[in-house]
């Protein structure tokens, strides 16, 4: 298994050394509209033949693109994105887990957000906790959920020693409970308390970014 990451890592690697060449870049945004001719790239970007054809053999290389001779002159070819051009360009799926717990210090507005807006997202269960949990959920986080329309289970904050098992997947998402946890964690989401300030705003501020993550994340958290 580790050999097989270090080799897509030394693709990914490749790919983004090929694209760190401006005139690649554009040669490849270009191939994502169409086909293109080397007379044709040449002429788009402006540069001679022979750095065109360096620029395609160092493209090829890669797997990033492939070229073909035309049905109609033979002397001719066009220039393709390959199907796995862009493959790897970003990360991928990354990590496995069997559920998500979010936390935060009391379990009482980013961490309830947090496991409610992940519940839209992955298949993969989401529960809260709190390293010291409040009485209740935040008035403010219950009226940004509703303003928002996210479903949020209204029940009263949870310790995280209540929730947590050795297989779940940690994301903290205050610097309290993270320092608190230290190394304990897999990831950290350094997100201001919105609870301190008391404004919708900085509620609806702290919904989208934690849905801004949350949708990055959840695409490269597999299912056990």
């Amino acid at each position: 298994m580790n050999i097989e990451r270090s080799d897509a890592i030394d693709r990914r690697a490749a790919k983004h050394a090929a694209l760190g060449e401006p005139a690649r870049l554009r040669i490849v945004d270009l191939l994502t509209l169409g086909d293109l001719s080397p007379s044709e790239i040449r002429a788009a970007l402006g540069i001679p033949a022979n750095l065109v054809t360096h620029h395609l053999n160092t493209l090829e290389a890669v797997g990033m693109v492939s070229r073909s001779r035309s049905e109609a002159d033979k002397r001719r070819s066009y220039v393709h994105l390959s199907d796995e051009a862009l493959e790897g360009l970003t990360p991928g799926a990354v990590e496995r887990a069997d559920r998500v717990v979010f936390v935060c210090t009391a379990n009482s507005a980013r961490s309830q957000l947090a496991a409610a807006l992940w519940g839209q997202q992955s298949a993969i269960p989401a529960v809260s906790g709190g390293t010291h949990p409040a009485d209740r959920i935040d008035a403010g986080a219950i009226a940004a959920a509703e303003r928002h329309r996210l479903p949020l289970a209204h029940e009263q904050p949870r310790a995280l020693s209540d929730v947590l098992t050795p297989k779940d997947f940690v994301v903290t998402v205050c610097d309290n409970a993270h320092e608190e946890l230290g190394v304990a964690g897999n990831l950290h989401w350094s997100i201001p308390d919105p609870v301190r300030i008391g404004t919708a705003a900085a509620f609806d501020t702290t919904y989208a970014e934690l849905q801004r993550r949350i949708s990055e994340l959840a695409p490269r958290l597999a299912a056990s």
